[in-house]
């Protein structure tokens, strides 16, 4: 499975079975987890067979997840475009999980977080968790926004590579699918894209940016 047919197919899960999920895909997630947070300067965390966040939170019962017992904690140094990275990388292993067959979900609000379990340093925040594990169904599609609601050109002919790259972005996880974001196409194959506001929106920015990148490839375009 490529990037294009993970985003295609990736559908966010809550509900999930007790099947373990296997010693080497851990250890492939774990090391992931390394080089993003070397890239990132990220403090991206892995947590395992811990059933708390998700089990007696009453926020989780409300967000109707069930069976979690894996998954990412989001943490990083506080800065401005703290949640924007954090987007961008945790999307990055949601497609790598889904690659191996695994689910996720990005969860914002519905969970308790579990100090002893993680490690936040002082000047770090823990930004949101990824659910992980196998789902008890793939999950389903939402409505989408059409492309002319979320992008624009200041060119004359849009090229095809634009266009895929806003078709993967319109794939794209959102908070509450509020898709509040927007592509610009300007000369010399520069683009940008601004965060409207809304809960997370921010997140949202680095999640769909990086969906844009496999749709649009990097090397037709920089960002502005």
């Amino acid at each position: 499975m490529d990037l294009i047919e993970a985003l295609a197919t990736r559908h966010s899960v809550r509900h999930y079975t007790d099947k373990a999920i296997e010693t080497e895909k851990i250890k492939h997630l774990r090391q992931l987890v390394e080089e993003y947070n070397a890239q990132s300067e990220l403090h991206i965390q892995l947590i395992t067979n811990e059933p708390r966040s998700f089990g007696e939170s009453l926020l989780a019962r409300y967000g109707k997840f069930s069976g979690v017992t894996c998954y990412f904690a989001m943490i990083g140094p506080k800065s401005d475009s703290l949640d924007e990275t954090v987007g961008y990388y945790g999307e990055k292993l949601v497609l790598e999980a889904q690659r191996m067959g695994l689910n996720t979900c990005w969860v914002g609000l519905s969970y308790k977080k579990i100090s002893s379990v993680m490690s936040i340093n002082d000047g770090e925040k823990l930004v949101c968790l990824i659910s992980l594990g196998y789902g008890a169904t793939q999950g389903v599609d939402h409505k989408r926004k059409k492309p002319n609601k979320v992008s624009t050109t200041d060119v004359r002919t849009t090229p095809q590579w634009y266009k895929q790259g806003v078709a993967c972005a319109l794939l794209a996880p959102t908070a509450i699918n509020q898709q509040k974001f927007k592509f610009t196409l300007h000369e010399g194959n520069r683009v940008s894209v601004k965060a409207g506001f809304g809960p997370y929106s921010k997140v949202d920015l680095g999640i769909v940016k990086y969906h844009f990148e496999i749709g649009a490839g990097t090397e037709n375009f920089e960002w502005l």
